[in-house]
């Protein structure tokens, strides 16, 4: 099982709105996992909470918003990263046409 926190607590902690919460839960923003009907936000995903919530209340940026920075910085993520397997490859190659890409 993977280290969690409660939403309770994260709204304690966090000091934030739990409808802000609820909205990025629902946008599928945050995957909460739920046992005994309480849910949990795990670990990994607090520094996406942090971000969110930074954007959202210092930058005043809505939950539309939030989605469209989201997905730009993933594919941006996975363009560095397809870039940086490209590059592995043609430092490797002698010749473009054997490549297998």
């Amino acid at each position: 099982m993977s280290e969690r926190i409660s939403i309770t607590e994260v709204i304690q902690i966090y000091k934030i709105d739990d409808h802000f919460l609820n909205e990025l839960i629902a946008s599928e923003l945050l995957h909460p996992e739920t046992e005994n009907s309480i849910q949990y936000i795990i670990y990994e995903e607090l520094p996406h909470l942090e971000r969110f919530t930074n954007w959202h209340y210092d930058l005043e940026i809505n939950l539309p918003g939030i989605e469209i920075i989201h997905k730009l910085l993933n594919q941006m993520e996975d363009l560095r990263t397809e870039n940086r397997r490209l590059s592995k490859i043609s430092g490797k190659l002698t010749n473009w046409e054997d490549a297998e890409l």
